[in-house]
């Protein structure tokens, strides 16, 4: 072969392979962060109902039917809710009878395909809850918000911030508990959200870019007479939470934040997400540099947000060994460097974003602990 030939081929090669390996990585990064609010995890496996009876379900056995605490089940047209596992009842080897408290959505049957949720209600605060609430609209970067207002006589409000994997029916879990003790509680979607602005790049940016819809619902509160507010986040809202504290204008408004396996290391995630979502091994490096590339990420703004020497406030921190989304090295370490600000309870045989779940008695006597002598 002729050299310019040779050359003109190994061009064209290398042309094919980059053009390949954007294509790729584009694919991979859609996976991990393309994925709609509310599309559940996909780690657990989908479970199988076996059989279902006056206050209980028969379950396909797993490590995620076996799973302590209370749970959403889901599936398309279908949402119930279940409780603790019924050791003596009667069951075969390859089942678990668990407690069935509810059926909020569809009709439930032998059959059903369903995956646990952390979320364990449907509708509104009124519909799900019947509590009183109001729906506002909060002027953010890049449009109105949508938000519930559940009132309540404190002059401190807990801002509740769902993340990846849920929608902000997640937080109403907790409403009960706060409106119990009069705290208001504004739950606002954020970009990518149903009802919400769309993101501009259609991806979600583990809370890189959507705390900004934190600053509007912040600035929100206080414009409403809110005299300090309580972050309250999931997943990704746990690092809305940590990048609003750090950077918000109006960050002297915040007295504390509870952080429920938060986010502290997006590249990390971000490979989480795209092998649980059977993307091969060969294709997360290309994973991460694309994402980079096309949402801005950069793992110094979160290590910035979460530097232990910046914290200002008060910080509840919920998270446990059997997150296989977000590790949970990152908590224990910002705990162990900031004994004096950061409150670490550990929570094991919960997944990511369900630590509530795994003990809520537990969860809320710390938060009750922790909110009341900020409230």
């Amino acid at each position: 072969m002729r050299p310019a030939t040779a050359t003109a081929a190994a061009v064209t090669t290398v042309t094919v392979l980059g053009a390949a390996a954007v294509a790729a990585g584009r694919y991979a990064s859609d996976a991990a962060l393309g994925v709609p609010s509310g599309r559940p995890f996909p780690g657990d496996p989908r479970l199988t109902v076996h059989a279902t009876g006056p206050g209980r379900i028969t379950l396909t056995r797993a490590l995620a039917s076996l799973r302590p605490g209370t749970y959403g089940i889901e599936a398309d047209g279908l949402h119930a809710v279940i409780g603790p596992v019924l050791d003596r009842v009667p069951h075969t080897a390859d089942t678990v009878v668990r407690r069935l408290e509810r059926v909020e959505l569809g009709t439930l049957g032998p059959g059903a395909k369903v995956r646990l949720t952390p979320q364990l209600h449907c509708g509104t605060p009124e519909t799900a809850l019947g509590l009183r609430y109001e729906e506002v609209e909060i002027p953010g970067e890049l449009g109105n918000l949508p938000g519930w207002l559940v009132p309540g006589a404190r002059g401190t409000w807990v801002i509740a911030l769902h993340g990846l994997g849920t929608t902000r029916e997640h937080p109403l879990n907790l409403v009960p508990f706060l409106q119990r003790r009069q705290v208001p509680v504004l739950i606002p979607a954020y970009r990518g959200d149903a009802g919400a602005p769309p993101a501009p790049d259609g991806l979600a940016h583990l809370g890189d870019s959507e705390w900004r819809d934190v600053d509007a619902a912040i600035r929100y509160a206080v414009r409403r007479g809110a005299t300090g507010v309580v972050l309250h986040g999931w997943g990704t809202g746990a690092s809305m939470a940590l990048h609003a504290a750090a950077g918000s204008g109006v960050r002297d408004r915040i007295r504390g934040l509870v952080l429920d396996s938060p986010v502290l290391d997006w590249e990390t995630t971000l490979r989480n997400l795209a092998a649980a979502r059977r993307i091969p091994a060969v294709l997360l490096p290309l994973a991460v540099r694309a994402a980079q590339g096309r949402t801005g990420l950069h793992g110094d703004r979160i290590q910035e947000a979460a530097d232990p020497a910046a914290l200002r406030v008060p910080v509840l921190l919920f998270h446990g060994p059997d997150d296989t989304i977000a590790p949970w090295e990152h908590s224990r370490r910002l705990a162990e460097l900031r004994p004096d600000l950061v409150t670490l309870t550990p929570v094991t045989r919960a997944p990511h974003a369900a630590m509530w779940n795994a003990d809520p008695v537990r969860y809320e006597e710390a938060v009750r602990r922790f909110v009341t002598p900020l409230v």
